[in-house]
């Protein structure tokens, strides 16, 4: 059970932490001092060309997005305040506006619902970027000492907090960024919403660090690289992973496969009587039984790895395992979802659980759920994985034809 939080961690801080945190350690030691001229010419290009390519391939207007609005925050930042934080002016102002309205992209950018680029709603995003980007122009040319003193308000007069780079109200609002973003990584554990939150991290390091001016655009730039591998990985994750029950997909039941050695079990599971219960109940109770039985498979015991074959359909592999090893953990699984109480919501029952239900409301009808198993191991007869899982398909359809909610070899 300890190991689970740490591959939480681990999988929440590589690799948009390890990026971030490998380029403020090269940073800090000079070790890119020699190169950082060139440096800052090509990588910025190699990652805005990368993320343009990538977002308009998978068609991801968020992440397209998000890299303008890093593209325009290093350009306005290095074109007026030297690539940092300018003391007085304009410069001041415009880096004032860029520490308090990046973070809000960003935030922005996670918690939007994917759209696509050439659809109404991809304008409309864009639209409200440029509208931005025209405001804070406006604002620099005719409204510059108001907004200015806005922006640098001193809210807490205390010495640790005047001594910053940072104005308050942006400091106030990089903090509660950071706290949203970190939240809904721990709680999603998605490649995107952790991309977001280190692209912000990477961020907050080039508006809060005092170097060079090729500093800010090395880490803004790194933001973006953070993206672009975040997009990369979550596209191989919905390659290989079935997005309704999170179970490995039939993809990654066919690589397993053939990582195995001579010794093997194959397990085929089915709901049984799933097409009447969609017909019945509707599709949307139906997802919800599939995800109940993705759950229990995913507890399976004895070793076995779960995956969604397709439709309802599941399989189980057993690595080293006979099938005589396997049927007692697959045995325990049939139960398991036998005694599974699956309640079918009413369509008067509240989304969410009130404080004091009312007597007699809801739903009360309760939908028993089985399913039926086949099973197959690789012997001399099946001594290939194609034939190994013949067999169990086979083996499943004698289980359901001998009365369903049981075991066939």
């Amino acid at each position: 059970m300890a190991a689970r939080p740490l591959r939480s961690f681990i999988s929440s801080f590589a690799p948009g932490g390890l990026l971030v945190l490998a380029t403020a350690l090269l940073l800090q030691q000079g070790l890119l001092n020699e190169s950082l001229t060139a440096l800052v010419h090509v990588y910025p290009s190699m990652v805005a060309a990368a993320g343009l390519f990538l977002g308009l391939r998978f068609n991801r207007s968020r992440f397209v997005f998000a890299l303008l609005v890093l593209a325009v925050a290093d350009r306005a930042l290095m074109h007026y305040a030297g690539g940092g934080a300018a003391t007085e002016g304009v410069g001041r102002l415009v880096y004032n506006a860029v520490s308090l309205v990046l973070p809000l992209n960003l935030v922005a950018f996670s918690l939007l619902r994917e759209r696509g680029l050439l659809t109404l709603w991809g304008i409309w995003r864009l639209c409200l970027l440029l509208l931005q980007i025209s405001t804070a122009c406006m604002v620099c040319w005719y409204l510059y000492p108001e907004v200015d003193r806005w922006l640098d308000y001193t809210i807490l007069d205390l010495p640790a907090l005047t001594n910053l780079r940072f104005a308050q109200p942006a400091m106030i609002v990089s903090a509660g960024s950071f706290l949203v973003l970190a939240a809904r990584s721990l709680r999603r554990r998605g490649a995107m919403e952790s991309g977001f939150l280190w692209a912000l991290v990477s961020c907050l390091f080039a508006l809060a660090m005092d170097g060079p001016a090729e500093d800010a655009t090395i880490f803004f730039s790194t933001g973006g690289l953070v993206l672009v591998i975040s997009l990369i990985e979550s596209s191989h994750i919905m390659a290989f992973r079935d997005e309704l029950t999170g179970l490995p997909g039939r993809r990654a039941l066919n690589e397993a496969l053939l990582r195995l050695g001579s010794r093997y079990t194959v397990a085929m599971v089915d709901v049984d009587f799933f097409k009447k219960f969609n017909d019945c109940y509707g599709h949307d109770v139906g997802d919800q039984v599939l995800k109940m039985v993705a759950a229990r498979l995913n507890d399976v015991s004895g070793g076995g790895k779960a995956f969604r074959y397709g439709g309802e359909e599941f399989a189980v592999i057993f690595p080293g395992r006979s099938s005589d090893q396997a049927v007692p953990h697959l045995e325990s699984l049939r139960k398991s979802v036998e005694r599974s109480s699956f309640r079918v919501r009413g369509r008067k029952r509240p989304r969410k659980k009130p404080v004091a239900p009312l007597a007699g409301s809801g739903s009360r009808d309760r939908a028993a759920v089985t399913v039926s198993i086949g099973v197959a191991e690789r012997d001399d007869r099946c001594p290939s994985w194609e034939q190994v899982v013949q067999a169990a398909d086979k083996a499943l359809y004698r289980a359901k034809q001998t009365g369903r909610n049981r075991i066939s070899l």
